[in-house]
């Protein structure tokens, strides 16, 4: 009861301050912490308001005639279908949704997941890699997940950092490289790292060669009397990859802050007890449990039940209205994705080289496929999606924009490459400084995982003992080729934040009003009120990127035909209506930031708004912007 009467007050408090402008510098904490091999379809292609299986831009292959939710099946797999599309883990029922908490998915290899790219179409998820990289859970199973991701906000363009499996993303998350050829580091410094063997010595020449000798994150911090620390027990899966490939934390003297912050083990306990106390470094990495990692067939409730603890503490410390804690994922563990990576140009050093595995030829090591990733903090606060495209270095861009803010000198480090520091989102923009929340959702409870009489976590060893871990039959046929994969989605809608990227329906508006295409028969798009669900179809529209964030990762604005989700019909000159592509007007569309909205540049370099009167204008004199919200509904 004390403790709800505390957050009561600071949130009254926050309310009555709320005028004042905040900034970046309010943070005084980040808490980093990365779970292991899930997708982004597989935990929340259902979600409302994010990139799923209602995605309006879904890629399509015109050389197959099918999107990227058909994946091809040949007739080894079946000869019930040509195509399997996304379905439920438990469409079981009965007692699959115990089961299916220790299901193994497909492989998490460089050389399958590459497979299943195939060359950007993206189409050999079930021929490449496995049937079951195609299935995806529900709310119901991941209560706690869905939860967090309402409860604050949740990236869904956010992309492991390497197509490739643990050590080469976790690689990334600490350091900004694995070494590809024509970025900040000599082959003298280990070879492209590309997969979890940690050596000592090279699997080729120049291929997975270890120990690692490049500069990493914490090493900046520590040079730059930044308080950092990695939590974690002796039981960490061997995901504290600064021990495990880095040279100059190998051969730390026990004394050294390396050894001390980087490669001890102080144990979650105590990062539930510094959180509590309020004396969290400014800096923390936590690496959790094997068992408890979501890693398959370690299930997804008991990470929950670890991300729970973790978050709770956060929230519950005393300095959550000064701590930025954000979970990720380190790679998909060959759980399928839809949308195609988000990557840099063929040829773009630091990024291609010829496949070492021979599963392509010529490629780019990431940014990868689409995992989970949240952001927990008084500032993000609200069921939001950010939309900007992002992978592992965005929380290094992050921190260095956070450090620098708060005077600290030489954190921006000089090993991420170039092409990945131009166009992977700094993940400011997730973020409303000037209107903190510090009210804290209801979470729900969590099972505690089981463990033996020697304390050790064992929930995955019974699971598999009493179900083993091959998931359900495959549901080949008629019935799912002729899925419409929207009718997987829940309704709803989420509050859009950063700049903006396709796939989903958005609706704009501004004083009271939503822009709207009337009716079909209408030759121009007006302005009708705005309701409280945003769920009116004629509210509705798509953009289709033509430049900025589509092609080069963007800075903040990017720029789009509009389409309406009514009929199809694209915005033309002025406020007209029409079908095909040719004439349609190109928008600029910019963020904000800090809650201010989207400004919607038509090409004479002109606003469009809506005034008070819910009349459509033109004007040459900056606005305030669109309130824009990401919206799915089945009809």
């Amino acid at each position: 009861m004390q403790q709800f009467i505390f957050f009561r007050l600071v949130a009254l408090f926050a309310f009555a301050v709320g005028a004042l402008a905040g900034s970046i510098k309010d943070i005084k904490h980040v808490v980093l912490f990365m779970q292991e091999n899930r997708a982004f379809d597989h935990y929340y292609g259902t979600m409302a308001g994010v990139r799923g299986f209602s995605d309006p831009n879904v890629q399509f292959n015109p050389s197959t005639n099918l999107t990227t939710f058909q994946q091809k099946v040949n007739a080894g797999l079946s000869p019930l279908a040509t195509t399997l599309l996304p379905f439920y883990i438990n469409y079981l029922g009965a007692n699959w949704s115990a089961a299916s908490q220790c299901a193994s998915g497909g492989s998490n290899s460089w050389f399958n997941n590459h497979l299943a790219l195939n060359g950007d179409l993206n189409d050999q998820w079930a021929w490449d890699n496995t049937a079951m990289s195609w299935t995806h859970f529900q709310r119901q199973d991941l209560p706690l997940h869905f939860a967090l991701a309402e409860g604050w906000t949740l990236a869904d363009m956010y992309q492991e950092g390497v197509i490739a499996s643990t050590s080469p993303n976790r690689v990334t998350w600490m350091s900004g490289s694995i070494n590809c050829p024509g970025g900040p580091q000599t082959p003298e410094q280990g070879g492209i790292v590309t997969d979890n063997s940690e050596g000592p010595g090279c699997e080729a020449p120049g291929l997975n060669c270890e120990p690692l000798y490049w500069k990493t994150v914490p090493e900046f911090h520590q040079d730059a009397n930044v308080t950092w620390q990695v939590y974690q027990d002796v039981d960490n899966f061997g995901d504290d990859l600064l021990i495990d490939s880095f040279a100059q934390y190998q051969n730390a003297p026990a004394d050294s802050p390396l050894t001390i912050y980087g490669s001890s083990y102080p144990g979650l306990q105590k990062f539930y007890d510094d959180a509590a106390a309020g004396t969290l470094p400014r800096v923390s990495w936590i690496v959790g449990p094997a068992e408890l990692s979501e890693h398959a067939t370690y299930g997804p409730q008991d990470g929950a039940w670890l991300q729970r603890q973790i978050v709770e503490a956060v929230v519950n410390g005393a300095a959550y209205n000064e701590t930025v804690l954000m979970i990720s994922y380190d790679e998909t563990g060959g759980w399928g994705d839809h949308v195609t990576p988000f990557h840099s140009p063929s040829g773009t050093a630091g990024e291609w080289i010829e496949d070492p595995y021979g599963a392509v030829n010529y490629t780019y090591t990431g940014p990868g496929f689409r995992v989970p990733f949240t952001i927990i903090s008084p500032w993000t606060r609200g069921g939001h999606v950010f939309t900007e495209h992002a992978d592992h270095t965005s929380q290094i861009l992050f921190m260095e924009e956070w450090l620098e803010a708060l005077g600290y000198e030489g954190v921006r480090t000089t090993e991420i490459p170039a092409w990945r520091r131009a166009h992977m989102s700094n993940l400011v923009n997730a973020f409303d400084f000037d209107h903190p929340d510090y009210s804290i959702p209801s979470l729900p409870v969590i099972p505690t995982p089981h463990q033996d009489a020697n304390g050790n976590w064992d929930g995955a060893s019974i699971c598999e003992a009493e179900y083993g871990h091959f998931g359900p039959p495959i549901p080949y046929g008629p019935a799912n080729e002729a899925l419409d994969p929207s009718t997987l989605s829940e309704d709803g809608f989420k509050n859009v934040r950063g700049y903006l990227t396709e796939g989903r329906y958005l609706i704009f508006e501004m004083n009271g009003y939503a822009l709207t295409n009337p009716n079909p028969t209408a030759t121009d798009f007006t302005a009708t009120l705005a309701t409280s669900t945003h769920n009116a179809k004629t509210q509705r529209w798509v953009l289709h990127a033509t430049g900025g964030t589509a092609t080069d990762g963007g800075a903040g604005a990017g720029t789009f035909t509009v389409t309406s989700a009514l009929d199809g019909r694209y915005i033309k000159s002025h406020t007209s209506l029409g079908k095909g592509v040719s004439g349609a007007e190109t928008y600029t569309i910019a963020d904000l930031g800090s809650g201010l909205g989207y400004t919607l540049v038509k090409e004479n370099g002109k606003y469009l708004t809506i005034n008070s009167d819910g009349v459509i204008d033109i004007t040459g004199t900056t606005p305030v912007g669109f309130q824009v919200y990401s919206v799915t509904y089945q009809q």
